[in-house]
């Protein structure tokens, strides 16, 4: 057999007396490696500074400030890839191998033990190649030894920590959900279920450091590359038999879904396994899905169950083919969304609304726990079933934590959701996984089939009241990123401030059962209560003609340097009206205006249209 000739890894040298780092290389030398035929370019920088503790001051500070800034809530996510005006890319191939190695050792650490095994898995962006790489090169400098998933979604990788015969002691998952093809992220998993916001910060705070403090910024290759396993077929396995044991068909076992016609929109990205290795696997019907194979670019539109155009195709096929039901997730299966076979979207409150349904059929009573802003119709409607529903922070991790909590304290809570599609259940780790909400979803509507009853499952929310008027606006923190999260945070308290001291005229903080928004946004009065990751608050709104007619929520974003504002009304006009005194009587009047880009803030209250 010919031999092969090994390409040569290309390493740069950078040197510089000042705080910044050059653009071209002095040294630029090739070596040769035995154990890849691929091509690996390593970026060395060897930082010279004629001031010494000018460059620990500036230059360390600042890498480390960047790295922490990474950190968004119980994830982390990042610019990846050049292409997005105004940002530039911060996740590098070093500061990932740094978070990676920082997530190793706090593993090993917590376990006690060496060789911890470890998964990943990644969604289909275009980074995610060149990041995996990075990831291992950390994971492995940690101690640990690697298991690499490939095309995957969040929910399996934690569930690569539960399944037999892997159960792994962690899991990563790279992704960015949503978010334009530009951006990545780390999602971080052990046997006990997503890391908290705490937990990530300390990470990020070990790997800023590493980081900041090695001489080289380069990415170590692996001489022996990670164990590559197929967790996807054990993972869809698994849900196929959670539909064919809880259904128990009758007539064909094995086929539950025969005679069901379902149409999947994944988007482009991880989700498309479920039609080919679930649905058609059980019988299913799935002519009409849509974007099914992986597309890190993301072509046709945004993979995620909140976007019109996802929502209006997946809405156009199921009336074109007289589907049962659509399903749409996102970018990483965590979140989905439905359409019901009349063609009606069921995401958000309705899709909470939906969930409650058949989960109250099961467990009569029990806690439904929901973010903040969710409607005062789907309060009523979950209490007209017998459930309790408590309110609480915005963010899915903070929904999930609230559940355990509850959980924990004797109180009966079996479904934890999100207006943004995550959803938990008690039966499933607690685990926000789109694909088992849609398995829930599919098992009711065949149950109720076989039960004589061709309405469909969108007739189990047919008397959810829909809000009058409803809307979110955002308000930019115009300040250097590193002020931005305390300005945002100094903003919103002034809003606490106003409202307490009656400076906006029928406004109160707005409270709920043994949880209350007076000190943050629904605050936990027990004694074990949760971190707070993000500053909000909500207020209920009345006056004189209406009495009570809706509330605003006003948060600060983990995601960007924003603050969002989310107000619901009952009654027309009530929404921009409740505006007018947001912008006039407090942004204006205490000065935070002269902090924040209050433009869309302006422009609704003028016009009554967000764009």
């Amino acid at each position: 057999m010919a031999s092969t000739s090994t390409p040569p890894i290309t390493i740069q040298i950078h040197s510089s007396s000042k705080t910044n780092f050059p653009s071209k290389p002095l040294i630029q030398t090739s070596l040769k490696l035995p154990f890849s035929p691929t091509t690996y370019k390593l970026d060395v920088r060897v930082v010279r500074s004629s001031s010494p503790t000018k460059y620990n001051e500036v230059v360390v500070d600042e890498e480390i400030e960047r790295i922490r800034r990474l950190q968004n809530g119980s994830d982390v996510r990042g610019v990846a890839v050049e292409g997005e005006k105004g940002r530039t890319v911060d996740l590098t191939p070093p500061v990932v191998e740094a978070i990676a190695e920082s997530f190793g050792e706090w593993v090993v650490k917590g376990l006690e033990k060496e060789n911890a095994r470890i998964s990943l898995g990644r969604d289909p962006r275009i980074s995610g190649a060149s990041l995996s790489a990075s990831v291992f090169a950390g994971l492995a400098r940690a101690g640990c030894v690697v298991f690499d998933m490939g095309l995957a979604t969040t929910p399996a990788c934690f569930m690569s920590t539960q399944l037999p015969p892997f159960a792994y002691d962690a899991s990563i998952m790279m992704t960015a959900s949503h978010l334009p093809y530009t951006r990545n992220g780390l999602k971080f998993f052990t046997k006990r279920g997503g890391l908290t916001s705490p937990e990530v910060e300390e990470i990020c705070d070990k790997a800023a450091t590493k980081y900041a403090n090695r001489l080289t910024k380069v990415s170590t290759m692996l001489s022996i590359p990670p164990t590559r396993v197929d967790f996807m077929s054990n993972y869809s396995k698994h849900l196929r038999e959670i539909i064919k044991e809880r259904v128990n068909h009758p007539l064909h076992y094995d086929t539950p879904l025969k005679g069901f016609q379902i149409i999947v929109n994944a988007g482009n990205g991880s989700g498309g396994f479920f039609t080919w290795d679930v649905l058609d696997k059980l019988g299913a019907d799935t002519f009409g899905s849509l974007h099914l194979n992986p597309d890190g670019m993301f072509p046709n539109h945004i993979p995620n169950p909140e976007d019109k155009t996802a929502m209006a195709l997946t809405r156009a096929a199921v009336l074109e083919n007289s589907a049962d039901l659509g399903v749409v997730f996102d970018t990483d299966v965590d979140r989905s969304g439905v359409v019901d076979s009349k063609g009606n979207p069921i995401n958000g409150d309705r899709l909470i609304a939906l969930m409650s349904a058949i989960v109250l059929r099961e467990h009569p009573e029990t806690t439904i726990v929901t973010d903040a802003r969710t409607s005062m119709a789907l309060t009523r409607f979950i209490t007209a079933r017998g459930g309790q529903h408590c309110l609480y922070r915005v963010g899915y991790r903070n929904v999930i934590d609230k559940g355990v909590l509850l959980n924990k304290d004797g109180i009966e809570t079996h479904l934890m959701m999100e207006t943004s599609g995550h959803g938990a259940l008690k039966e499933n780790y607690f685990l926000d996984d789109g694909a088992y909400i849609v398995v829930k979803i599919i098992i009711q509507m065949v149950r109720m089939k076989l039960e004589g009853s061709d309405e469909g499952i969108g007739s189990l929310i047919k008397d959810l009241e829909e809000p009058f008027e409803s809307v979110e606006l955002r308000m930019n923190v115009i300040s250097e990123p590193r002020h931005a999260k305390q300005q945002a945070i100094e903003v919103i308290e002034s809003f606490r401030e106003y409202i307490e001291e009656g400076r906006l005229e029928g406004w109160e903080l707005d409270s709920c059962g043994d949880c209350w928004v007076s000190e943050g946004c629904l605050v936990d009065s027990n004694d074990s209560a949760l971190a707070v990751d993000a500053h909000m608050y909500r207020a209920k709104v009345s006056d004189k003609e209406h009495g009570e007619h809706g509330w605003v929520h006003i948060r600060q974003s983990i995601h960007n340097p924003n603050i969002a504002v989310n107000m619901q009304s009952s009654v027309p006009g009530g929404c921009q009206s409740m505006t007018k005194l947001l912008r006039d009587k407090f942004l204006v009047a205490s000065g935070v205006d002269k902090i924040l880009d209050i433009s869309q803030i302006d422009k609704y209250a003028r016009s009554g249209v967000v764009k």
